[in-house]
């Protein structure tokens, strides 16, 4: 089964999920989604795979979200035009196999979900 993952190489938790996939496969394709951001569709079929809504995918700890979002009633649709414009933002790692994918945080969940 092919499995893709959202990684920031900068991210040690990122880097931790992705020693995590490589020791259990290696047939998988590597998203370096700070260079290469997800567009809205991508956002939102990331979203549908997860589960989750929006705001679940935000770091909200992140300085942009801070200096620009926080404490703004924002709908999905705002959320998801943030995360595709400061693709920061995203949460990580995201592993996705088939229509499922989960956050790797904490790194527990990839164990979980790539049993």
């Amino acid at each position: 089964m092919n499995y893709k993952i959202y990684h920031n190489p900068r991210c040690s938790k990122s880097r931790e999920g992705l020693a995590i996939l490589s020791t259990f496969t290696d047939d998988f394709e590597i998203v370096d989604y700070l260079n290469n951001p997800p567009n809205i569709e991508e956002i939102k079929d990331l979203l549908s795979k997860l589960a989750i809504k929006p705001i679940e995918l935000v770091r909200t700890n992140e300085v942009i979200w801070k200096e620009n979002f926080k404490g703004k009633t924002l709908n999905d649709q705002e959320i998801i035009e943030a995360l595709s414009l400061y693709p920061k933002l995203i949460e990580r790692p995201i592993i996705i196999r088939g229509n499922e994918a989960i956050i790797g945080r904490p790194l527990q969940n990839i164990n979980k979900f790539l049993r």
